[in-house]
């Protein structure tokens, strides 16, 4: 498996030939998938923006996450994803948006959302997907596997 620079830097290179963008709203991973691009020339071709939207306050003021959905499912959820995703990609004016929530730990779980539990979304030009993940380790571990899954499965959705 290709490392996530050689990964970045194939996403980089077919935004680019694409005349596509994308856009990040990190709550989890604090900026890693944001860093990760920008650590590849040629970022700035295709990288609008990026959001660490850490509290639920940030999340609704500028991403428009609803507070009724904060409160009935919680910043770690499926439909909170969706709302960032939509968010991003609207305050960017993005063609792709990646966006991640969880609990990277060591505390903050409860017995329904654990330690590890990350809802990773990603919006393309034509469909919308949500990871519901549990990843194993310490904080930086699972911020680390949230990354690289993001990374990932960006990358096999461009199909290159």
């Amino acid at each position: 498996m290709e490392n996530t620079n050689e990964l970045v830097e194939k996403i980089i290179t077919k935004l680019t030939k694409e005349q596509q963008t994308i856009s990040f709203a990190e709550s989890c991973t604090g900026g890693r998938i944001a860093a990760a691009f920008t650590t590849i020339s040629g970022a700035s071709n295709v990288l609008n923006g990026s959001c660490v939207t850490y509290s639920n306050e940030i999340k609704h003021k500028w991403l428009g996450v609803g507070n009724d959905i904060l409160e009935e499912f919680g910043a770690v959820s499926q439909e909170c994803v969706s709302q960032m995703l939509d968010g991003i990609q609207k305050m960017a004016q993005s063609d792709y948006a990646i966006a991640v929530s969880g609990i990277a730990g060591p505390t903050g779980g409860t017995e329904f959302k654990p330690v590890g539990t990350v809802y990773i979304g990603l919006l393309t030009p034509t469909d919308r997907e949500i990871f519901h993940c549990h990843f194993k380790g310490s904080r930086v571990e699972v911020q680390e596997q949230s990354t690289t899954f993001a990374i990932e499965k960006l990358t096999k959705t461009l199909k290159f």
